[in-house]
């Protein structure tokens, strides 16, 4: 008797595992639509700030190590070739993000969605990207983006200059004037 319940407990869980799997097919292949829509222009611009500060990093460990150890008269030529790796690099690791925009949505948003919305809720949202304004607005969101951001950089800009000399008194006042440079040998005095 005890071995006819749990065969039949099993085939129970069997059964609703595949029936959950069924009722969740439809909404998972939707969820997977709905992030594929989503995922315009502003996805590009995320790549490439993500690549960005990955160089940056790079820069900031590199640009002091420059100025260190190579001749003041070498400097350029060394600066010219570290930049042209930089770019380089910068370029591998934009698509070397890209690369991995797929995978990670398939395996972290579409089962988010799926488990945060319903297959109406999804249809919704699916419709609100396929419409014509939404896609006209995906197109123009760089654009307008671009224009806010210089006009709110041209509009911040004696603010924020203004901003940076006082931190550069008080910096001054807690760390002291740059060191000077060496001067020349001079002879003794007798």
């Amino acid at each position: 008797m005890k071995k006819l319940i749990t065969t039949l407990a099993l085939a129970s869980l069997a059964f609703t595992a595949t029936l959950h799997a069924q009722t969740n097919e439809p909404k998972t292949e939707l969820a997977a639509k709905v992030v594929k829509l989503q995922q315009g222009p502003e996805l590009d611009r995320l790549i490439a700030q993500l690549a960005d500060g990955a160089t940056q990093e790079l820069i900031a460990k590199w640009g002091p190590r420059l100025e260190a150890n190579v001749a003041k008269a070498n400097q350029k030529k060394a600066s010219e070739a570290l930049n042209a790796e930089l770019k380089k690099y910068a370029d591998d690791a934009n698509q070397l993000i890209g690369k991995q925009v797929s995978k990670v949505s398939t395996d972290v948003l579409v089962p988010a969605y799926a488990e945060r919305f319903t297959l109406e809720e999804l249809q919704q949202i699916a419709a609100f990207f396929e419409s014509p304004a939404i896609k006209k607005y995906q197109a123009s969101s760089p654009e307008l983006g671009n224009m806010f951001v210089q006009k709110l950089i041209e509009a911040s800009r004696a603010d924020v200059l203004s901003r940076a000399k006082q931190f550069d008194d008080a910096a001054l006042k807690i760390v002291g004037a740059p060191a000077a440079a060496p001067k020349a040998s001079q002879p003794a005095k007798k």
